[in-house]
């Protein structure tokens, strides 16, 4: 008993480091925000409307759509955008029509978390570092340099993995979350009528006397609930007691204390406006508040580095990227992983986004649109999941799920109003994603059906080939190929050049499927084709790490001979060959030619031993 209350204890602790880090830096720009638009007139009654606006948006979007409802919709024990749109695919396989739909739909939003992966590190470090503004005015100057400096550390560091930093990350957020409940405190004890702002008349007052500004801000208050994707998305790390807990027991009040903090700082000095959580702070604590502000960024902005290295290996074990260099850093987390193209990539955007909007100010215009799109989207997936595949009543499911619709849909739509000012930059970034995505699925579709055009009958082949057998060699021969039943390439081209054939000979299949993992049993299909050969299928989830050769390891004893000093793996690298009468754009199949010549090496993304790997080219038109 006393074993498993220490671990929900580590798990909680985990999960505020991980999970909240994101939300819980919010508080550094989101009430500020909203006053700097300059929409909202500087008077009592708006400070206490705008804070209850505030605290039942968490209440409302984080707490009971996330922490309450999404939270059921586990995929075998995950969550995130792609383990959801697994779960509502699989809901809807019948309906082919619909599931298409909800699939781009689905990719969509995945490819939009691409584009909050950019502006959540520039924001979150950039607000921290502005702390020195307040410090002195002399610190100006520094900012954008001192934050380029810091999120270059942070995404250099990434190739050696976080094992060793990451059990700081639990402790530090937590006094992150300690010292802005107490600055709130030091300052409600000035103004506790402050707290009257709890009441939902205040946000209904404000609503009612000032619709058109309301709808206005809402772009601005939305930045408060920034990372309740995240909160989902970690579910398979923590579980979701853990989640739960660490928002009802830490979370939430230390953000609900501080926001109204920042608002009893404004009854008292409208002038703190200008940034209302440094100022909340004594003079002698503002350095040391600007560096724990610092790393509370950097361990949010990690935590999503993480989550983006980890939904484009689901991404790519789904089918919709090529296979990209993924090296793992943790010998005991198989979760911990690192790719080189995806760090420098998110890195170079990064740095795009501070030099271009230069200020936290200027790229809370530019988030929103991505997180508030992505909230819709997730909306819509749970509606099928709970209706199609939970089969609960249809009433009850639009119930459930329409209130947060029309939340989620007056969010996007307020930010709509911030796409001239730099709410392109996320949807240029999830767009331009989204149509590398789509090409390559597309593009594998027509190569496959290029390759099914010309391919051979693998039994019937083997079959003729034996009538006048070639000379057989020992060991064990993996043939590698896309699909079950056909004569791979390789071996064509392994029987024309060196007119020989090993003992045994395994026709292999790599399948993904659209859940997290496939259970031991399930792993391994294998059907015998005679003549000392096998076909087999061999089954991974999108949260599988492949391991071809072990996975074949458990063949052993069922004919097939294994030793891995003598099998070789036979692979065929395509050479593809764009035409002007194929079934994509043209434009778009010289990007799919390219996408796979820069395609990571099969061997390396299944860990194929590189001494036993032959490849043999063929070139092929789509």
């Amino acid at each position: 008993m006393s074993a498993s209350k220490s671990s929900l204890g580590a798990l909680t602790l985990g999960a505020i480091g991980v999970v909240y880090g994101d939300i819980g830096t919010s508080v550094l720009y989101a009430l500020k925000e909203v006053f700097h638009s300059g929409h909202v007139e500087f008077t009592p009654g708006n400070i206490y409307g705008v804070l209850s606006i505030l605290f039942w948006t968490l209440t409302v979007i984080v707490s009971l759509k996330y922490v309450v409802l999404v939270l059921r919709a586990d995929n075998h024990g995950e969550g995130g955008l792609v383990a959801m749109l697994a779960l509502a695919s699989q809901s809807v396989k019948d309906r082919p029509v619909l599931r298409k739909w909800m699939l781009l739909i689905g990719i969509f939003g995945t490819c939009l978390f691409y584009g909050d992966g950019v502006i959540t590190p520039a924001i979150s470090v950039l607000s921290a570092v502005e702390g020195l503004e307040v410090v002195s005015p002399n610190f100006k100057k520094a900012v954008i340099p001192l934050t380029l400096v810091i999120l270059f550390g942070l995404f250099a560091v990434q190739k050696h993995g976080t094992a060793g930093i990451g059990k700081f990350f639990g402790p530090l957020t937590l006094l992150w979350f300690a010292t802005i409940a107490a600055l709130g405190v030091a300052q409600i004890v000035t103004h506790p009528e402050i707290l009257w702002a709890l009441s939902p008349h205040h946000a209904l007052v404000f609503i009612l006397q000032n619709p058109g500004t309301t709808f206005i801000i809402l772009g601005a208050v939305v930045l408060c609930v920034t990372g309740g994707e995240a909160l989902y998305a970690d579910m398979g790390h923590f579980g979701k007691q853990p989640i739960r807990l660490a928002w009802f027991s830490v979370v939430m009040p230390a953000l609900t204390l501080n926001y109204f903090g920042q608002g009893a700082l404004l009854l008292a000095e409208p002038e703190a406006v200008k940034n209302p959580f440094f100022n909340m702070a004594p003079e002698w604590a503002l350095l040391p508040l600007v560096g724990l502000a610092t790393a509370a960024t950097v361990i949010a902005s990690q935590a999503l580095i993480s989550g983006a290295f980890s939904v484009t290996k689901q991404v790519i074990q789904l089918g919709y990227l090529p296979r990209l260099q993924v090296l793992h850093t943790s010998v005991k987390d198989t979760g911990q992983i690192y790719m080189p193209f995806v760090n420098w990539g998110l890195f170079a955007a990064i740095v795009l986004a501070v030099m271009l909007f230069k200020s936290s100010t200027n790229l809370a215009a530019a988030y929103g649109i991505a997180v508030t799109l992505d909230m819709l989207i997730t909306t819509v997936l749970t509606f099928f999941v709970i209706r199609y595949g939970w089969n609960y009543p249809l009433a009850l499911c639009l119930g459930a799920t329409g209130f947060f619709f029309v939340v989620d849909l007056a969010f996007f739509s307020s930010n709509l109003l911030k796409l001239a000012d730099g709410g392109w930059f996320p949807l240029l970034i999830g767009a331009a994603v989204f149509v590398l995505m789509v090409t390559w699925k597309d593009g594998r579709e027509l190569l496959n059906v290029s390759l099914r055009a010309d391919a051979l009958v693998l039994r019937e082949f083997l079959d003729s080939v034996f009538l006048c057998p070639p000379a057989r060699v020992e060991g064990t021969a993996v043939f590698l190929t896309a699909q079950p039943g056909t004569v791979p390439n390789a071996l064509l081209h392994n029987l024309k050049h060196n007119k020989v054939l090993h003992q045994h000979n395994l026709f292999v299949t790599v399948r993904s499927h659209e859940v997290p993992w496939m259970a031991p049993e399930q792993q391994l299909e294998m059907a015998p084709l005679g003549h000392g050969a096998w076909q087999v299928i061999v089954n991974y989830g999108f949260k599988d790490n492949p391991n071809l050769p072990l996975a074949l390891a458990r063949l052993q004893g069922q004919g097939v001979v294994l030793d891995p000093m003598n099998t070789s793996y036979f692979l065929s690298r395509d050479i593809v060959i764009p035409t002007t009468h194929g079934g994509m754009a043209q434009w778009r199949e010289k990007l799919f030619a390219q996408m796979h010549h820069n395609a990571s090496a099969a061997a390396e993304f299944l860990n194929l031993p590189n001494n036993a790997v032959v490849e043999l080219g063929s070139k092929i038109e789509i």
